[in-house]
């Protein structure tokens, strides 16, 4: 299934991502499982988990760590 487009996503506390889709949904998506290993452990400094920005349907961070489209979409809590 083809993700919808993500128009952005808001780094919230407790390593939590507030998304916005294109399809009007607002998703929590609860980055804390993906904070782990020499890569990923990154994420788990706050100042960096707040780089985050929106690319299509995933988000990602400076350095190259990324979520993947369908683990955000389909994990994550519908606010709305």
């Amino acid at each position: 299934m083809l993700q919808p487009m993500i128009l952005r996503v808001e780094p919230l506390s407790d390593f939590k991502l507030r998304l916005e889709y294109e399809t009007g949904e607002i998703k929590l998506f609860d980055a804390k499982p993906f904070i782990k290993g020499s890569f990923c452990g990154e994420l788990g400094n706050a100042s960096y988990f707040k780089a985050v920005r929106a690319v299509k349907t995933h988000v990602e961070w400076p350095h190259g760590q990324d979520i993947a489209p369908e683990a955000l979409y389909e994990t994550s809590q519908s606010l709305n």
